[in-house]
C-alpha cells in the first residue's frame, strides 16, 4: 500500500542520512582523539581540558558507533533484536553514551565557565584554584549518572522482553502496544531528568560566562585597551552562544523524542533523529575550530591532502 510505501521509504532514508551523519562525525571525533593521544604520548601528561575532550570525543565515536548498529539492525535485520539479549545490550549502550555525552559536554561547558569567568566572589575564587583536581570527579560522576541510565535501560527492555510483550520495529524505534506506562514511562521520567540536570548546568555556566564576558569587553573599551582583545573576547562569546544554541536544539529534540516516541509520528522522529545523528559532528566542529591546535593540525592534514590530490 501508499502508506507501507512511505513508511519503508522514510526508513531507507533515515537509515542514509544516519549513515553519513554517523561517518563524519566518527571521522571528527576520530580526528580529536589521535591529536590528543599524540600530544599526551609526547608530554607523558594531558591537563584539565584535554581530559575532559578525550573522555567526551570517546564517548561521542562510541554513541555512533552503537546509535547506527541500532538504526541499521532496525530497518535491515530487525530480527536479529529480538535474540536475547542483542536489543537490551544496543539499546543500553546507546543510552550510556549518548547521557555520557551530554553530562561531559556540560563538564566541558561548566569547566570553561569556571577558567575563563573573573568574579571576586570567595566561592567562585575557590572553584577556579581547585577546579583542575574537580575535573576527574566530575568525570567520574557523568560516567556514573550515564551508567545509571544504561542500566534502567537494559532492565526495562529486559523486564519487557520477558514478559513477552508485543513489539513492533517502525521507523527505527520500538514500540509495545502492552502495558507500556508501567514499563517504560518511569524510565522516560529518569531519561528526561538526566537530561534537564544537564541542560540547567549548561544554561547556568553561559550565563555566567557570557556576563563575565560582557563585562570584561566593557571593561576593555571603558579604558581603551587593546581592540585586537576585545575582538578575542567577542569570538569567545559568539563561541559559547553558538554552543548553547545548538545544545538546546539538541536537548528539546531528546525531550521531544521522549514524547512522541510511542506515538505513531514518523516525520516527526524522523526530524529528531537528524538533529541528535547531527550534534556529535557539528559541536565537535566548533571544538576544533575554537582550540589553536586542533585547527591547525587539521588545517595542516588538509594542505597535505590537497597537495597530494594536485600532484596525482
Amino acid at each position: 500500500s501508499t502508506k507501507q510505501y512511505n513508511v519503508t521509504f522514510l526508513n531507507a532514508t533515515t537509515v542514509a542520512i544516519i549513515t553519513l551523519e554517523v561517518l563524519a562525525g566518527m571521522w571528527i571525533n576520530a580526528f580529536i582523539v589521535c591529536v590528543l593521544c599524540i600530544g599526551w604520548i609526547k608530554k607523558k601528561t594531558l591537563n584539565s581540558n584535554e581530559k575532559i575532550l578525550l573522555l567526551l570525543e570517546c564517548s561521542r565515536f562510541c554513541y555512533l558507533c552503537f546509535s547506527w548498529i541500532q538504526a541499521f539492525l532496525s530497518e535491515i535485520y530487525p530480527d536479529c533484536l529480538l535474540v536475547h539479549p542483542i536489543l537490551q545490550i544496543v539499546e543500553s549502550a546507546d543510552s550510556f553514551f549518548n547521557c555520557s555525552n551530554l553530562w561531559v559536554s556540560a563538564c566541558l561547558c561548566v569547566f570553561y565557565c569556571i577558567k575563563i569567568s573573573n568574579f571576586r566572589n570567595r566561592f567562585f575564587i575557590y572553584l577556579k584554584a581547585k577546579i583542575d583536581s574537580m575535573v576527574p570527579w566530575l568525570l567520574l560522576g557523568s560516567v556514573i549518572f550515564s551508567l545509571i541510565i544504561g542500566i534502567l535501560v537494559y532492565n526495562t527492555i529486559d523486564k519487557a522482553v520477558c514478559k513477552n510483550l508485543n513489539f513492533t520495529c517502525q521507523g527505527g524505534v520500538w514500540k509495545t502496544t502492552i502495558r507500556l506506562e508501567e514499563h517504560f514511562y518511569p524510565l522516560f521520567f529518569s531519561a528526561g531528568f538526566f537530561y534537564a540536570t544537564s541542560f540547567m548546568a549548561v544554561i547556568f555556566a553561559a550565563v555566567f560566562l557570557l556576563f563575565s564576558l560582557w563585562r570584561h569587553k566593557c571593561k576593555m573599551q571603558t579604558n581603551s585597551m587593546n581592540s585586537l582583545s576585545v575582538d578575542a573576547h567577542i569570538r569567545a562569546m559568539k563561541s559559547i552562544v553558538s554552543f548553547f544554541i545548538m545544545y538546546s536544539i539538541n536537548f528539546t529534540s531528546l525531550i521531544l523524542s521522549l514524547i512522541y516516541l510511542n506515538k505513531y509520528q514518523n516525520y516527526v522522529i524522523f526530524l529528531f533523529y537528524i538533529i541528535q545523528h547531527a550534534f556529535p559532528g557539528v559541536h565537535s566542529l566548533l571544538l576544533i575550530f575554537s582550540n589553536p591546535k586542533l585547527e591547525k593540525t587539521l588545517f595542516r592534514i588538509l594542505s597535505c591532502v590537497k597537495c597530494k590530490v594536485c600532484m596525482r
